[in-house]
């Protein structure tokens, strides 16, 4: 086989790999976005029978995340990738890292709705739960979007949608709060459902952190210190160089 031929054997077979390795992420991510919505459901329909899936599939989340890391390190170690594909390949060693923690947290607020707020979770406070947690799978499907298509756009919805996310929790929170000063006998029930809350909460902030890896390994700029209105500053930049 002559070198040239060579070359793109070994070139073809590179971005296979990318490729494999990006359809993992994305099936990965199909199990944490069914997981998430289950949980949900738990929470805010009471329907506890599904939190044994939810808790399940954390099993398969967890030996997927092993996987895909094994191949990142391996593409790594054989191909010595450039600059663009070595960010995609931290991109997926990163986004798995935090699709694994948003199951985890999927799971927590499926065992803590199981029989803990039985009678507790009044109607007002179901009612801005079941919005923040619509909020928060869209941010879960629109980031997995954007990591399927590299879209810079999607990925920066998802950062600004944080913030959207973050006031339904100030908002419940307070609610929680004026329960437990009204009703001391209800604390102990209150907390856990707080506990939901705060794991719902830290959901967006792992949907904001996957868009900022996705930029990242689009535009090789690093975002995650800089505000949101220089972010957009700088992607606009980059736009008018191309």
């Amino acid at each position: 086989m002559s070198d040239l031929h060579l070359g793109q054997h070994i070139s073809r077979q590179f971005n296979e790999e990318l490729e494999d390795v990006r359809s993992k992420v994305l099936h990965m991510g199909g199990i944490v976005e069914e997981q998430l919505a289950n949980a949900l459901r738990v929470l805010v329909n009471d329907e506890s029978e599904l939190a044994r899936i939810v808790i399940d599939a954390d099993a398969i989340v967890n030996s997927l995340e092993v996987e895909i890391d094994e191949e990142c390190t391996r593409i790594v170690a054989r191909r010595q990738p450039a600059a663009t594909d070595l960010r995609l390949v931290m991109t997926v060693s990163k986004t798995i890292n935090e699709l694994e923690r948003i199951g985890d947290e999927a799971k927590r607020v499926a065992k803590m709705s199981r029989k803990d707020m039985d009678g507790v979770l009044q109607d007002d406070v179901r009612v801005e739960l079941a919005h923040m947690g619509e909020l928060v799978r869209e941010m879960l499907r629109q980031v997995l979007d954007a990591f399927a298509r590299t879209d810079v756009d999607t990925a920066v919805l998802v950062v600004k949608a944080d913030a959207k996310v973050d006031k339904r929790y100030k908002k419940i929170i307070k609610q929680l709060i004026d329960r437990m000063r009204d009703e001391p006998d209800a604390v102990p029930a209150v907390m856990k459902i707080m506990w939901a809350v705060r794991s719902l909460e830290r959901l967006g902030d792992r949907c904001q952190n996957i868009a900022e890896h996705i930029i990242y390994m689009v535009l090789g700029t690093d975002i995650r210190h800089i505000k949101l209105d220089d972010v957009l500053a700088e992607i606009e930049a980059q736009s008018e160089l191309e």
